[in-house]
């Protein structure tokens, strides 16, 4: 089974080449990886074109700032695989969880899985606690409105049979993918698995970007692709 895995990116100059290796340590998968830089001001585009050019299959450059969204559509219209992972380009997600998060769409049994920060017994790093509220509020809306017992709706780490997303109809170009993506699997005859990821957040001064703004903008997204198609 290959694996099309979508990496937007933003000014990440500091974490893209070990979050790239870490990726290609993960032997026991077929790989294509595709990175979107979103305008990266820093030196993101640089190092991707000089230093990474062969440790990357495809490498798209947005011709400005469109957004997270926008970027995972680009991947998306651009993969080839059985299966999309997204990945963010920062050291939050670790890609040693590939495994987890695909055995059970190899194992036939789920077409969407979901990690979740809030299950299992992985290791993850304590932070704001207004965040994790935020999280689960969010988490909490979107299940009202789907209908689904997700635990962690905002979750960075997705995967998706190619065919089921790539059938999707995008519109978000910011943050709103993950709520705006919720709500249109939660209404197709479809398997959604969670399984319990570690996570390694940041804090803003290590280059978090996501901000209280976005949480009223995935309350909009919730109400939004929950109640109209």
């Amino acid at each position: 089974m290959k694996v099309s895995i979508i990496i937007p990116c933003y000014n990440e100059q500091s974490t893209i080449k070990e979050i790239i290796n870490k990726i290609n340590s993960q032997s026991n998968i077929e790989k294509e990886i595709i990175v979107i830089d979103d305008f990266s001001n820093d030196k993101t585009r640089e190092i991707l074109e000089k230093d990474l050019k062969n440790n990357i299959h495809k490498i798209i450059l947005n011709e400005r700032n469109y957004g997270k969204g926008y970027s995972i559509k680009k991947g998306i219209e651009s993969a080839s695989g059985d299966c999309i992972i997204i990945q963010d380009a920062d050291l939050e997600y670790d890609p040693s969880n590939y495994k987890k998060l695909l055995d059970p769409i190899i194992n036939d049994v789920a077409d969407v899985v979901y990690g979740s920060r809030f299950i299992g017994t992985s290791e993850r790093r304590v932070l704001y606690f207004w965040h994790t509220i935020g999280n689960k509020l969010l988490t909490l809306l979107s299940n009202i409105f789907s209908n689904l017992n997700l635990t962690d709706m905002e979750v960075g780490y997705k995967v998706f049979k190619s065919n089921v997303l790539k059938e999707i109809n995008l519109v978000e170009n910011r943050f709103g993918f993950e709520p705006e993506v919720t709500a249109k699997i939660a209404k197709k005859n479809i398997r959604i698995y969670e399984v319990g990821i570690s996570y390694f957040g940041r804090k803003y001064s290590e280059g978090k970007k996501i901000t209280w703004k976005d949480g009223f903008s995935a309350i909009r997204c919730i109400v939004k692709y929950n109640l109209f198609k």
